[in-house]
C-alpha cells in the first residue's frame, strides 16, 4: 500500500508541475522555463541525496542521467505543446509514455498479455478521440501540439524505464543523477543559444520555483515508490498525473472539451492504467 500511496502522491505533484509549466510557457519560452525550474530541482535533489548518504554504481548513475536528458527534452516539447494548443489534449497524449517500458519488454522477448492488448487498444482509441478538434481556430495549433505531445510521451517513457532500473540501487541518488543529466543538457543549450532569463516577478517567479519543487518531488516519490511496491501498481497510480493536469486546465483555464474528446480522455487514462496493471 505504501508504494501505491507514494505513486498517487507523485501523480499529484507531476500534474501540478506540468500544468504550471505549460501555463508559464505561454508567457516565456519553454526553454527559459526549464532553465530556471530544473536547476532548482537539481539542487534539491543533491541536497536530499547527500543528506541520505548511500551510493549508486556508475552504470546506474549513467542510466539515470540519460533518463534525465530524455525527460528534459520531453518536458521542453510538453511545455511548448501546451503553450500552442489545449493543455488537456497534450497532457493526455503525453501520458502515453507508459507504452515505452511495455515496448522495451517486447523487444526483450516479453509477450504482452490480453490485458495489455486491451489497454493499448483503449489508449489508442482515446488518443484518436481526444485529438479530434472541431474548432477551426484551434485545429491548426493542436496539430503542432499533438506532435510535440508525442515527443514528450517518448521522453517521459524513456525516463520511466531508466529511473526504475537506477532507483533499485538508491532512489535519492538516481533522482540526483537524472537531474544532473537534464540540467547539464540545459546548460549546454544555454551556452549555445544564449537565451535571456525570463524577467519573472511575483506570481510568475513563484510559479517557476514551484515547477522545480513539484517536479523533483514527483521524481523522488516515484523513485521511492518503485522500491516499496509492485511496479505495475505503482505505475498505475503515477500514470494518473494527466488527470490532475486536465482537471486543473478545466477549472483554472476554463478549457472545455467536446463530448467525444471527454470520452477520449477517459478511454486514454483508463487504457494507460490497464496497460500498467498488466505489466
Amino acid at each position: 500500500m505504501l508504494g501505491v500511496a507514494l505513486g498517487l502522491a507523485s501523480s499529484m505533484a507531476w500534474g501540478i508541475s506540468d500544468f504550471l509549466g505549460g501555463l508559464q510557457a505561454r508567457r516565456f519560452s519553454a526553454f527559459s522555463v526549464l532553465l530556471v525550474s530544473q536547476p532548482i530541482g537539481a539542487v534539491l535533489a543533491f541536497v536530499v541525496a547527500l543528506s541520505a548518504g548511500g551510493r549508486i554504481p556508475a552504470p546506474e548513475f549513467g542510466l539515470a542521467a540519460v533518463g534525465g536528458v530524455a525527460v528534459t527534452i520531453g518536458l521542453a516539447a510538453f511545455y511548448r505543446g501546451m503553450a500552442l494548443g489545449s493543455v488537456s489534449v497534450v497532457a493526455t497524449i503525453g501520458a502515453l509514455g507508459v507504452l515505452v517500458p511495455v515496448a522495451a519488454g517486447i523487444i526483450r522477448g516479453e509477450t504482452p498479455g490480453a490485458v495489455q492488448d486491451f489497454g493499448t487498444a483503449l489508449a489508442i482509441v482515446g488518443v484518436l478521440l481526444v485529438a479530434r478538434e472541431t474548432d477551426p481556430e484551434w485545429r491548426q495549433a493542436n496539430r503542432h501540439a499533438i506532435g510535440l505531445a508525442a515527443v514528450a510521451a517518448l521522453g517521459f517513457g524513456i525516463f520511466l524505464l531508466l529511473i526504475d532500473r537506477a532507483a533499485s540501487q538508491d532512489p535519492a541518488w538516481a533522482v540526483a543523477a537524472a537531474r544532473s543529466g537534464g540540467t547539464g543538457l540545459l546548460l549546454v543549450g544555454a551556452l549555445y543559444m544564449r537565451p535571456g532569463l525570463p524577467r519573472a516577478r511575483g506570481a510568475s517567479l513563484a510559479a517557476l520555483l514551484a515547477i522545480g519543487f513539484f517536479d523533483i518531488l514527483a521524481n523522488s516519490l516515484y523513485a521511492v515508490a518503485s522500491t516499496h511496491g509492485l511496479l505495475p501498481l505503482v505505475s498505475v497510480a503515477a500514470s494518473l498525473y494527466a488527470a490532475v493536469t486536465v482537471v486543473l486546465a478545466r477549472f483554472i483555464l476554463g478549457e472545455r472539451l467536446g463530448a467525444l474528446q471527454q470520452a477520449g480522455v477517459v478511454f486514454a487514462l483508463l487504457g494507460i492504467s490497464v496497460i500498467a496493471a498488466g505489466a
